[in-house]
């Protein structure tokens, strides 16, 4: 039987309170899941756990995980404000990144219990999601050995250039963060940090490899796509 995940595009919307939320489902199905062992010690039925898939698109921000170099961000606070941005700290893996408006991002808060309990597997499954995506758009994308996130260009090409970053945060097998892919994304604004803090890689879009604006509900769509396939699921809407 195909896994229930309820789907919410929550639109333009400002990183802390896209955390906010994602932070109300993760604790929430930590809790459950923690419940559900209890009950189990006692003999009393489960309760099951909803993943949950959340789009949207952020303002100018750029995050910083939590291995990450506060000195990867090349503006000073009055610089921040003058591109307009805001800089959070945030509790994901990964180093800096920055999330604007053209940018499909993406949150799922997933119980992996029910899918498989590999850490990275889930981000090579994530990665596959976004190639198969791309490859839609007639783009052909892949993987760079040692680097999280979907490329184009393999490691040996001077040209290599990062399309879609990735950070998550996991306990207890529940997820959480995600990825951001650059749709119709303003690359300037990446002119402004060592992306993910590397140095000698440039930083690509959608719609700079085609030449062309995409409409974001079309890459929506196919993502969902492909996520449906790779994760064996289907979307249910989220309920407010």
């Amino acid at each position: 039987m195909k896994r229930s995940v309820a789907l919410a595009n929550l639109g333009m919307i400002s990183y802390r309170d896209g955390w906010e939320i994602q932070e109300h489902f993760f604790n929430e199905t930590i809790h459950k899941k923690l419940l559900n062992r209890d009950r189990e010690s006692s003999g009393q039925l489960h309760e099951p756990t909803q993943d949950h898939l959340l789009m949207c698109e952020h303002p100018h921000v750029y995050s910083l995980g939590k291995s990450g170099k506060e000195e990867h961000l090349l503006l000073n606070p009055e610089q921040l404000k003058s591109v307009q941005a805001e800089f959070v700290k945030t509790n994901r893996g990964g180093d800096i990144t920055y999330h604007g408006p053209g940018q499909l991002v993406v949150y799922p808060i997933l119980d992996l219990d029910h899918y498989f309990t590999d850490i990275h597997r889930y981000m090579r499954e994530l990665e596959e999601v976004v190639i198969r995506c791309l490859a839609d758009f007639g783009i052909t994308a892949g993987r760079i050995k040692g680097l999280t996130g979907v490329w184009l260009g393999d490691e040996d090409d001077p040209n290599a250039r990062k399309i879609c970053a990735m950070g998550v945060k996991a306990s207890r097998w529940v997820t959480m963060h995600g990825l951001a892919l650059n749709v119709n994304t303003d690359l300037d604004y990446f002119r402004y940090i060592v992306p993910c803090g590397i140095e000698d890689k440039a930083v690509t879009s959608i719609s700079r490899e085609t030449g062309q604006l995409i409409p974001m509900d079309k890459v929506v769509s196919s993502f969902l796509k492909h996520f449906s396939e790779r994760f064996d699921c289907i979307f249910t809407k989220q309920e407010e």
